[in-house]
């Protein structure tokens, strides 16, 4: 494999599968599986983002996750820099990749340990790895203090001491420290205001072309992963129902689901009337999900076919793939 291939991808996931055990009785037996994400594949570039979006408990966390082998994966591949499959690196060589892949969760102020000073926070995981010598530890730290907005003066005080914006650039620099090739942002603004979710969208992007950072970013804000993303993944119970380019999906969204989706985005003016596609209904257990397509229990172009058979996921040419069936012209959608 030639090194050009190798560069262009940071991650490929090709048909990823996580189902967790349920269990009963006395000795734990297990009596079905939950399908938290099934055969789900994409694809993303070196210096890039992609989105991620979905309802709750459609499976965007687990995959960030699964990704990053913080919970082993039932099947499929996940491929770093073309050539890396995480789930096979084991003991020292696995604890040597890690600063390569990085996470921020979701809430800023659980995700830090409350008997850290901040420069400690930062800075641990650059001692333990030895990512620079320790006369140089104190600078680096400041310098990652700083790209983040915060200051050296800092250092010293806990995480109870800082306001919830301070305590989310904490956890980005305590991320970007290692110098990762590739960061997991699990919905990293949805526990800040407005305004200061602003700051922090700006932020991340400031880094992403200082550091040439790779994302994928998992929202419920759909407005947020149109400013932040290039490429969109729509979740539904554990499948990818459509992946696109950014422009592509917004300008041409083509799943019901993504339309339903994109129908709620509010639009700031009130001369404009907005064409709200109301799901009903919620979405079923991934523990028994339904037969055919996942979504056919809510969606107001279901046929027959889509009670029984699930979709292909179809090529629609630009890269934008749908798994639906109406654009399967071997489906028999029209004629069901």
């Amino acid at each position: 494999m030639s090194m050009n291939a190798v560069s262009e991808n940071v991650v490929e996931v090709r048909n990823l599968c996580k189902y967790f055990p349920i269990r009963a009785g006395l000795f734990g037996r297990v009596v079905g599986q939950v399908h938290a994400v099934e055969n789900v594949s994409f694809s993303i570039k070196r210096g890039t983002t992609m989105g991620l979006v979905g309802e709750s408990g459609c499976g965007k966390t687990t995959i960030g996750k699964t990704l990053l082998n913080l919970t082993p994966k039932t099947s499929g591949e996940v491929v770093f820099n073309g050539n890396t499959h995480l789930d096979q690196l084991r003991g020292k060589t696995l604890r040597e990749f890690r600063p390569k892949m990085q996470i921020i969760f979701q809430d800023p102020y659980s995700s830090l340990s409350p008997r850290l000073p901040v420069g400690e926070i930062i800075g641990e995981a650059v001692r333990e790895h030895h990512l620079v010598p320790d006369h140089e530890y104190d600078a680096y730290v400041s310098r990652i203090m700083k790209a983040c907005g915060l200051h050296d003066y800092q250092k010293d005080r806990y995480p109870h001491e800082f306001s919830g914006g301070q305590r989310q650039r904490i956890c980005i620099a305590r991320a970007i420290a290692l110098n990762p090739d590739f960061i997991v942002c699990d919905e990293p603004v949805s526990a800040l205001d407005v305004s200061i979710q602003a700051q922090i969208i700006n932020l991340l992007e400031d880094l992403q072309k200082e550091f040439n950072l790779t994302y994928l970013f998992i929202s419920h804000d759909l407005s947020v992963v149109q400013h932040i993303s290039d490429t969109v993944g729509v979740m539904y119970l554990g499948n990818m129902v459509e992946y696109a380019g950014k422009e592509e999906i917004f300008a041409n969204p083509l799943h019901p689901y993504t339309q339903a989706l994109f129908s709620a985005i509010p639009i700031p003016d009130p001369t404009v009337k907005m064409n709200r596609i109301i799901l009903e209904g919620s979405i079923p257990s991934p523990a028994n999900p339904p037969t055919g397509c996942k979504f056919h229990t809510r969606c107001r172009e279901c046929r027959e076919v889509c009670k029984q058979k699930a979709p292909k996921t179809m090529d629609m040419g630009n890269g934008h793939r749908v798994a639906c069936h109406i654009y399967d012209p071997e489906s028999g959608y029209g004629r069901a």
